[in-house]
């Protein structure tokens, strides 16, 4: 029987231009000044109704650099033992926060601005492991606010479409599915995708794009098998990973620091097969073909950099008031980390955070 994708799998933004408003302005905070903060910043000035509106790092140049450079109203830094994401997280305007540390301060950051009543979209990975995820959530179900893990992927249109074909039928039972992500990452001591007291690693930086491919045409798997490779500070330089599925389906995965890869995601059914062009994370078209017929290519745009429809999904859930975003919901942030966790075991990798799971 043809495996369908779960309506909830599917965003809600159908063929709208994600720059369309959805409702009132929202004020923005963004914590963190780094790369990854200022690409999504760009994507976020693209919406008509957020507002940039506070920006908090450690030191205070960088804060009033970022905000000048992007036009926030107000920026924040440490100071005198407390931090800027805290008083950040203080600022009676702010209406939602973009978390944009490296992934082990995700944690600390999130838990200060859900308990102070704000609305908050965390970078992936989600947290370090499954236990502070689920405080996470815990925490943002009692206070009743947005929370949302930021996987921008799982919002493009490209990444959509490949879903929708996947449920369709038009490719039969999907059976197995591979995708990989790797490039030689610069090996500097001080760059946090090496440092393992940052969450650095293989896993948490790449496998979260691999995973989605499975996860988006077979669901989660009922089975996990690993390998990869530390170094001598034991962060993971890559990783494989093989998944079952209790029909029989299998997926596996490679995600690597140390080399290049065709950076392909392809999904196998019984009667066709769906290949990525451009890419996994952003692919710029999906090649398709049913049995020994002529292939397909569709081709897709994308706005800005990509990450503007994730910040659309965010924007529209809040202004609805919603807790969790339909697309991305808490339930797969969650099972993601679990899973992530079992491949850590396996790998034998362990964080500093892992630390305070365990007391």
């Amino acid at each position: 029987m043809t495996r369908h994708i779960e309506r909830s799998w599917l965003s809600s933004q159908d063929s709208t231009d994600p720059r369309t408003p959805t409702g009132r302005p929202l004020n923005w905070g963004v914590v963190a000044t780094g790369g990854i903060a200022r690409t999504v910043v760009r994507d976020l000035a693209m919406l008509p109704d957020a507002t940039l509106h506070a920006v908090s790092s450690r030191f205070a140049d960088r804060a009033e650099e970022f905000a000048r450079e992007f036009g926030f109203r107000r920026h924040y830094a440490d100071d005198g033992g407390v931090p800027g994401y805290a008083a950040l997280a203080q600022d009676p305007d702010v209406d939602v926060v973009y978390v944009a540390t490296p992934h082990a301060q995700h944690y600390e950051v999130a838990k200060a601005v859900i308990e102070a009543g704000k609305n908050v979209l965390v970078e992936k990975a989600f947290t370090i492991n499954a236990h502070e995820a689920q405080e996470l959530v815990d925490l943002a179900r009692a206070r009743g606010v947005f929370l949302m893990e930021a996987v921008w992927s799982r919002f493009l249109p490209s990444i959509q479409r490949a879903f929708e074909i996947a449920g369709s039928g038009e490719l039969g039972d999907v059976q197995w599915v591979s995708a990989d992500l790797g490039f030689p990452a610069p090996k500097d001591p001080m760059n946090r995708i090496w440092a393992v007291g940052a969450g650095g690693g293989a896993l948490l930086d790449l496998t979260v794009y691999t995973l989605l491919w499975p996860v988006g045409t077979l669901g989660f798997p009922d089975s996990l098998t690993a390998l990869g490779t530390l170094n001598a500070e034991g962060v993971d330089e890559q990783n494989i990973l093989a998944l079952g599925y209790s029909g029989g389906q299998l997926a596996t995965l490679t995600s690597s620091l140390l080399a290049q890869g065709p950076r392909v995601a392809t999904v196998a059914g019984s009667e066709g097969v769906l290949t990525t062009v451009g890419g996994i994370n952003n692919p710029s078209g999906l090649r398709v073909q049913r049995g020994w017929d002529p292939a397909r290519t569709e081709a897709f745009d994308v706005v800005g950099r990509g990450y503007v429809y994730e910040l659309r999904e965010v924007t529209r859930c809040v202004q609805q008031g919603l807790a969790q975003s339909p697309t991305m919901p808490w339930s797969h942030s969650l099972s993601t980390m679990r899973l992530f966790d079992g491949v850590r075991q396996q790998l034998g990798v362990r964080y500093p955070n892992d630390e305070r799971a365990s007391r």
